[in-house]
């Protein structure tokens, strides 16, 4: 998403509905992570899933803010939220994700990008980000219980170090690669051993082939306008649905076996990542986490990872 744009220039409330709908019944998900900068569409989108009786995970996305503006984002969503939870919903408030790098004053740099580059191979510079976040968090979830009731959670980088005694569950975003396969199912394994209930609130990878080894990195094939708007493919990737499928067929199945809580596939559909099959170029989707594939028209279909999905949550919600 390009700043101060989203990648739906409008909100249907029907389609939020419908796209809703296959998410309970289709995918048998129980739970439903919306994720946004605009408050009023959060709004709007939360009480649609609470509607089909989903619980929602209402979750402000900063992007680019300083802190002061961080912290009146939150604000007006957890009012937002407690309304909804006051209508008889299960809510839970997620104060944010990955701040330190996606917001200026946590982390030196003028983008992601250039904070990321500072943060590789600084523990040093890590440590500063930490700190700096973790004040912040103190603060503003303060704030944020004063308006919202229910449990309040921040989804977190592992290098974020966050204080989860000021929060109800532990959420992390953990995304296997290559560089981590080897560690990755202990690292699980201790975040559960934690004692809190555990959220991995986003995993996932993209729909060309190699993309599991490089997931944290799988969009970065996609070539950019002067705007930075997408516009195409880099040369020498080719489309492989089954890959991503395999991708989170086995991380749900190693999310269950080490007893997480809730698990949140990122994510169901990234609309301006347009689908053309018949030009490989400029097939956006390949580049797409989503679990379907978004048309020109703005119509979608489902990717092999949507069965994928489908059928580890069948399974996995049947009565024992």
């Amino acid at each position: 998403m390009v700043k101060g744009e989203n990648s739906l220039p409008e909100l249907d409330p029907e389609a939020v509905r419908r796209d809703l709908t296959v998410i309970r019944d289709e995918l048998h998900c129980t739970a439903v992570h919306l994720v946004g900068g605009d408050p009023e569409r959060l709004e709007q989108a939360a009480r649609a899933a609470a509607g089909l009786g989903l619980e929602v995970w209402f979750s402000p996305y900063p992007l680019e803010l300083t802190p002061a503006e961080i912290s009146a984002l939150f604000l007006d969503c957890a009012r937002r939220a407690e309304r909804v939870r006051a209508d008889g919903a299960e809510v839970v408030f997620v104060a944010g994700a990955e701040l330190s790098i996606m917001n200026s004053g946590f982390t030196p740099g003028s983008d992601v990008l250039d904070r990321v580059g500072q943060l590789l191979g600084n523990p040093a510079r890590m440590a500063e980000a930490a700190a700096r976040l973790n004040e912040f968090l103190a603060e503003a979830v303060t704030a944020v219980r004063a308006e919202f009731h229910g449990r309040v959670t921040y989804a977190a980088i592992p290098f974020e170090r966050v204080d989860w005694e000021l929060f109800d569950i532990v959420s992390l975003e953990l995304i296997r690669s290559a560089e981590v396969a080897d560690r990755y199912v202990e690292g699980v394994r201790s975040v559960v051993a934690q004692g809190k209930p555990v959220a991995i609130t986003g995993f996932g990878t993209a729909a060309w082939r190699g993309s599991g080894a490089v997931a944290p990195r799988s969009m970065e094939i996609v070539e950019h306008d002067a705007g930075g708007r997408p516009v195409g493919i880099k040369d020498g990737y080719v489309r492989d649905e089954a890959e991503q499928a395999a991708y989170l067929r086995d991380l749900l199945a190693i999310f269950e076996a080490e007893g997480v809580d809730s698990a949140f596939v990122y994510l169901f559909a990234l609309n301006d990542f347009t689908h053309r099959p018949d030009d490989p170029r400029r097939d956006l989707d390949m580049a797409s986490p989503g679990i379907v594939k978004v048309f020109e028209d703005g119509s979608w279909a489902p990717k092999e990872a949507f069965a994928a999905v489908a059928e580890h949550y069948a399974r996995t919600a049947a009565p024992a």
